[in-house]
């Protein structure tokens, strides 16, 4: 890298606000576009960004392939070439121009791009950048782009005969776009194609920014010294300005460009620096920075980042009974909570600002502090990642590669070691990525899913050299030149068949689910951290009858056997359900259970792996959210609706926790601190029956030391003289509170009592609800037509206790507001 001459000086207030501006100009180019297919059709209008199904849906030339049994209908889709055009004009001003690009953020995924019937580009990778100079192309003030989509099947056959080896999983290893298209067993099989992200020209003369990377080169209590990474594309050899603010701070630069496109760093310095943090244990302060580039006394140039200052690390020590595997926030340990994040639909045109803004806003109410954004999805948009910049939310980064093996072919390579260096730059100056993972399960199926079977010595070694290549090379040295990111080879380090996935690296635990373990297994076998476990649930009503297009829960039809993807789901489902649950025989209370169901496991092992701290440092459950209305993984269904998982692990994640265990008669209760602070209360520990009657307690001072996980009272339940199927047992401390049953829930003996309630308007937007009953009511599920969201809910209505609960909804009333409990269903059956 080149290096400046620089003069540090603070500028006069507000001094290069006068400047004429002469920066490049953006001129969009996503209005006006009309598709047909190649050899089927006429023109109809596009939408720009968008792909090839949501065009044929708004003119109705194909069914919706999210309800029904429709997905099968629409296949033909992707078998047809698909042919895209526009016009458009430039003016004088952009004529004068000395420099002119037309640029293609993503188009998904084998394009022919022709520009006045004239051939200009291929692309083969939906996740990488295009550009074109259109200085030495033929232009008139009117123009027509003209792209044509090739289907993918054509190029992965080729590329398929052309392998030296059958790789796993399929052909659509060979194609760089979304693996989840494909079809997986929680999505459907809908691979698209289209413009999927921005189209547009930039016109320039002299100057622009090409890339600023702000890099911390030191961070501490009294100062941060950052070294920025500014490359500029220059016309000649020439001095410039650099002008710097930062919140209120001014600073400018002297610049000694050079002719073409070079890096120069800057160096910054910030006096007491405020330190980024996750929501949960601070502030998430970002720092504004606005470049501008001046020459000729005009402004040729600006660029604005927000960005946080923190020191994040993945600490992996060797330790007595295996290796670490932790992240360190400035310095300090800090317990991942939180999920898997797959894309929010299978359009990505569909989800808007709104649904970025909602989901992530969900996720700090659940207090969540990462997510995993899995391999066989999307890098996501800039919103989401500006988004958990600004609310606090750490990322785990995977690649775009899930439970497959890659080819490695010079011109494979060479794609995919551009797309890490795009990818890895754009998302570089964002205070959230706190990892780059390589792959999703790659490893683990090569090792143990049965890949290496009937193949040669040679062939295997050579396959093996081939992930090596990617995932030890070309990836790691992405994330080490474009970014200050660690980096993670596969996820999980170790699958469950090898003895050592306990004791280091990451985890994914599917003995749950996948191989039918009870719910238990949770509590024997605690890796170091859980970067995956799941069950399935059916979602909300809501989405229970927009699948089946119907007012009235039906879980036996076509339909919803069509949308659930996993061969054995319904069979697990309910096979787990007759182990904890009197399984109800009426559709709607059969759909509420499977939701208890799938809480009860999930919040059973994040119990178990936070009581672990600090062993095991984080729990991320398989998944946060869904791509189309699905029986599947996830805790917030496709319309946005929180399952009973969702907000059960609202409890299980708070800073200030309570768990309980039960074991040979004895209950062992455990506070899980994640807290900077210690804190000292009172315990509270009572007996009660199902009527509110306290059968024993105990009281007492302790002291929890900060950001620690310890058992602090064991309770002997035989010489109590109590029946475990009428009594729970209530822990209180400090902010936390923790209800636990004695038996599973089958076994309870719960009465069908009445619940009183009352509903008030509260506010423009609220109604607050209150509940009363005699007796406890467990797994309290309040619903109703309105959409809304209830703050709490699948909660335990205590006896003699009243609940108050908010209803956040445009709704003017809420006459059928309904409950369902345990109590009903326990007793109907």
């Amino acid at each position: 890298m080149r290096r400046i001459i620089f003069v540090l000086s603070i500028l006069i207030l507000f001094g290069c606000n006068t400047l004429e501006k002469e920066v490049p100009l953006k001129i969009s180019l996503t209005e006006n576009w009309q598709f047909k297919g190649v050899d089927t059709l006429s023109w109809q209008s596009a939408s720009v960004p968008g792909n090839i199904f949501t065009d044929l849906l708004d003119h109705k030339i194909i069914v919706d392939p999210f309800i029904k049994t429709n997905e099968e209908k629409v296949q033909w889709v992707s078998t047809k070439n698909w042919e895209y055009r526009t016009t458009f004009n430039l003016s004088d001003d952009v004529f004068k121009k000395k420099n002119i690009e037309l640029n293609f953020d993503g188009l998904d995924t084998y394009a022919k791009v022709y520009i006045n019937g004239n051939y200009q580009l291929d692309t083969d990778n939906a996740f990488r950048k295009y550009s074109i100079s259109l200085k030495d192309i033929p232009l008139s003030k009117t123009n027509e782009l003209r792209i044509i989509f090739q289907k993918t099947e054509s190029f992965e056959n080729s590329a398929k005969l052309n392998s030296k080896y059958n790789l796993p999983e399929g052909k659509r290893i060979y194609t760089r776009k979304a693996q989840f298209q494909y079809g997986w067993d929680w999505g459907p099989k809908l691979n698209t194609s289209g413009i999927w992200k921005d189209v547009f020209i930039n016109a320039w003369d002299d100057l622009k920014f090409e890339n600023i990377f702000i890099k911390q080169e030191a961070l501490n209590k009294e100062k941060a010294t950052l070294s920025v990474e500014i490359t500029i594309e220059s016309n000649a050899d020439k001095n410039a300005n650099l002008f710097t603010k930062i919140n209120d701070k001014e600073i400018s630069s002297t610049i000694a460009l050079k002719n073409g496109k070079h890096t120069y760093k800057v160096p910054i310095e910030i006096e007491n620096p405020k330190l980024w943090w996750t929501h949960n244990l601070g502030d998430p302060y970002l720092y504004h920075f606005n470049f501008q580039l001046i020459s000729d006394g005009k402004i040729k140039d600006e660029k604005s980042i927000k960005k946080g200052l923190r020191t994040i690390k993945l600490i992996t020590e060797k330790d007595s009974i295996g290796e670490s595997f932790y992240f360190e926030l400035n310095g300090k340990p800090v317990y991942a909570k939180g999920s898997n994040y797959i894309p929010q639909n299978s359009f990505q045109n569909k989800v808007s600002n709104q649904h970025y803004e909602k989901l992530l806003s969900d996720v700090v109410k659940t207090n969540m502090n990462m997510l995993r954004v899995w391999g066989g999805g999307i890098y996501e948009n800039d919103i989401f990642y500006d988004l958990c910049d600004e609310k606090g939310i750490l990322i785990w980064q995977d690649f775009m590669f899930a439970c497959a093996m890659y080819p490695g072919d010079i011109e494979f390579l060479a794609n995919i070691k551009e797309e890490a260096a795009q990818q890895v730059s754009r998302l570089q100056n964002h205070v959230s990525i706190a990892l780059w993972c390589g792959n999703n399960e790659n490893s683990e199926g090569w090792k143990r899913w049965g890949w290496q079977a009937d193949r040669t010595e040679k062939e295997k070694q050579e396959i093996w050299n081939d992930y090596t290549i990617v995932f030890d090379s070309i990836l790691p040295n992405a994330v080490a030149n474009f970014s200050e990111t660690d980096y993670w080879q596969s996820s999980p380090k170790y699958g469950r068949g090898n003895p050592k996935y306990e004791f280091e690296g990451d985890a994914h635990d599917w003995w749950v689910w996948h191989d039918a373990a009870p719910f238990e297994h949770f509590e024997e076998r605690v890796p170091r951290f859980m970067s995956e476990f799941g069950f399935q649930s059916f979602p909300s009503f809501e989405v229970i009858n927009y699948i089946n297009q119907s007012n009235t829960i039906n879980l036996k039809t076509d339909a919803i056997q069509s949308h659930q993807k996993h061969v054995r789901g319904f069979q697990l489902i309910n096979e787990y359900m007759e182990r904890d649950y009197t399984v109800p025989t009426n559709d709607e209370d059969y759909a509420y259970v499977s939701q208890l169901l799938q809480a009860k496991g999930i919040v059973m092992g994040i119990e178990a792996h936070r009581r672990a701290k600090p062993t095991n440092m984080g729990t991320l459950y398989w998944q946060l959210n869904d791509c189309w209305p699905a029986i599947s993984w996830s805790s917030i269904d496709y319309l946005g609706n929180w399952k009973a998982l969702q907000y059960k692990v609202t409890k299980a994640f708070e800073n200030l926790s309570i768990s309980t265990t039960f074991k040979n008669n004895k209950a062992s209760i455990y506070i899980l601190n994640d807290n900077f602070d210690i804190i000292n209360d009172y315990l509270t520990i009572e007996l009660i029956d199902f009527k509110g009657n306290i059968l024993w307690s105990d009281k007492k001072l302790i002291t929890i030391n900060k950001n620690i996980s310890k058992k602090i009272y064991e309770l002997d339940l035989i010489d109590k003289n109590i029946n475990t199927k009428n009594t729970y047992l209530r822990v209180k401390f400090n902010s936390a509170l923790k209800i636990s049953f004695l038996e599973k829930p089958k076994n309870l003996i719960l009465e069908n009592s009445e619940i009183i309630k009352s509903i008030n308007k509260f506010g423009d937007n609220q109604f607050l609800i209150t509940l009363q009953s005699k007796t406890l009511q467990k797994d309290v599920f309040l619903f109703t037509n309105e959409k809304g969201h209830f703050n709490i809910n699948f909660f335990n209505l205590e006896p003699n206790k009243v609940e108050t609960i908010f209803f956040e909804t445009d709704a003017k009333s809420l006459d059928d507001l309904q409950i369902k409990t345990l109590n009903k269903i326990n007793l109907s059956y």
